[in-house]
């Protein structure tokens, strides 16, 4: 099935059009094996699948990378891997030596001589040190601390403060998915006109999107037993309810067939063909599953208009906000 596609960003650097996810180790959702985890992330790599999404404060995930990278070069491995991290700064102060402290701690963490891409978060706008905190990431950026620099969770207006700050942001992550349509419109018409590419997450409902719960009742409190469930549950009742969510896994369901993929991959797919979207984050469960080949399969084939019209009939019954108005409200 060959590589993985990758997309060039403006900046000249690349990434690869799905990123292995590593949020699933900062907690509610068992105990992190550190050996099998190790273990896994390795058989990513060499089945292709060779960029990670980490940050500051996801477990063990930042280290876990570092020794992957550690291992690889022990090991003779010279196929390439990306790190991607996310700084979540608590308020305080946004000097140049601050953030140099921080993002030092990474760099120690991942073993790393600079950040592939640095993913900057920022919890509360009323706070404008956001400002001075995107220009100390510029200036590391200028000392060859950090390749990239792309944004985690901000809306369309702060996204375009920063980048009239003089902040070369090349990406956007955000949370999209078949019934999370909140990046599009604003968000999606920003990006294309400064040329910034947008990182969806949440794009499989932690889960939800797959035939494990097509045709069953809706599942419990308790039966909900990670983070991801609980969350992305969440979403599914801001968008609509079990029964309507039951006809949108029978049409991707229907539609996987037609193309003789998961409705997982179809829901996958359905993001990563919309405008602006680079890449998407599919969240690893290291050491527990391994969905390599058949995320591989996403790249064999692509939705028709007729397959996207279906999706759409089903998912504009709900509310494609989820209550809320733009990319990133939800942590705020």
């Amino acid at each position: 099935m060959g590589d993985i596609p990758q997309i060039i960003l403006k900046d000249g650097s690349s990434m690869p059009r799905i990123i292995n996810g590593m949020w699933q180790m900062a907690g509610g959702h068992g105990k992190v094996n550190y050996k099998n985890s190790l273990s896994d992330m390795l058989d990513y790599v060499n089945c292709g699948f060779n960029c990670f999404d980490m940050a500051d404060h996801y477990g063990p995930a930042e280290d876990i990378y570092g020794e992957l990278k550690s291992q690889m070069k022990n090991d003779g491995n010279d196929k390439k891997i990306t790190g991607f991290t996310k700084w979540f700064p608590r308020p305080g102060n946004m000097s140049l030596e601050n953030v140099r402290t921080f993002i030092h701690s990474s760099l120690i963490r991942t073993k790393s001589e600079f950040i592939d891409l640095l993913q900057f978060h920022w919890w509360d706008y009323d706070d404008d040190r956001y400002l001075k905190a995107a220009q100390s990431l510029k200036q590391l950026q200028i000392e060859g601390l950090i390749n990239s620099i792309g944004l985690t969770n901000f809306d369309t207006i702060r996204l375009k403060q920063i980048v009239e700050s003089g902040v070369d942001v090349v990406t956007s992550q955000v949370s999209f998915s078949v019934i999370d349509r909140r990046a599009k419109g604003k968000m999606t018409d920003y990006c294309k006109d400064n040329d910034i590419y947008m990182i969806g997450y949440g794009v499989v409902l932690g889960g939800l999107l797959s035939e494990k719960f097509l045709g069953v009742p809706e599942p419990s409190t308790i039966a909900l037993n990670t983070w991801s469930l609980s969350k992305y549950k969440d979403y599914i009742n801001r968008w609509g309810d079990w029964n309507l969510f039951q006809e949108l896994l029978e049409v991707l369901q229907r539609i996987g067939l037609k193309h003789s993929v998961s409705l997982t991959l179809i829901a996958m797919k359905y993001v990563l063909q919309q405008d602006m979207v680079g890449a998407i984050i599919v969240g690893c469960r290291f050491g527990i599953h391994q969905h390599t080949d058949e995320n591989k399969r996403l790249f064999t084939f692509n939705l028709d208009d007729e397959d996207i019209e279906k999706i759409d009939q089903i998912v504009f019954k709900g509310d494609c906000m989820l209550g809320w108005s733009e990319p990133g409200d939800e942590f705020r």
